[in-house]
């Protein structure tokens, strides 16, 4: 069986939850990616994606060179280790509709990579399409009545 370990990318760029948002999303342009996992020193603390600076900070109204990260970042993150199976962490990707997982030592939490649905894909087939269908079911608006 396939691990995190086999397909996991390593290098992983993160952000200081005192950063602006501004400065995430100039990070998202150069990585060319819609998340970054958000540490304060070591430790995870967070992500931020595209979607949280748009409806959490843009649609609110929120200046992006005053805003923190921190006051916009997801902080109810899924993570997983790199011994896991792949196919054990498509599962939890597709019950939880995420595309992107950090990946955390067993032992100190500290992020050594992160594992995404297309590095599944390119390194590990099996089971990636029923993870995307799961993934890609439609979401209801959370909006109060």
């Amino acid at each position: 069986m396939q691990t995190v370990s086999d397909v996991m990318t390593r290098k992983v760029q993160t952000i200081s939850p005192k950063d602006t948002v501004r400065h995430a999303a100039q990070m998202m342009d150069q990585l060319n990616v819609g998340s970054i996992p958000v540490c304060d020193g070591d430790r995870l603390v967070g992500m931020i994606t595209d979607r949280d600076i748009t409806v959490r900070a843009v649609a609110a109204g929120q200046q992006a060179e005053k805003t923190r990260v921190s006051d916009v970042m997801s902080t109810d993150v899924r993570t997983c280790f790199a011994n896991q199976t792949v196919d054990e962490v498509l599962g939890q990707m597709g019950d939880v509709q995420i595309r992107r997982v950090p990946v955390v030592d067993q032992q100190s939490h500290q992020i050594v990579g992160i594992v995404s649905l297309g590095d599944m894909a390119a390194k590990h087939s099996a089971h990636v399409d029923q993870t995307l269908e799961q993934i890609s079911q439609p979401a209801h608006p959370n909006r109060p009545h």
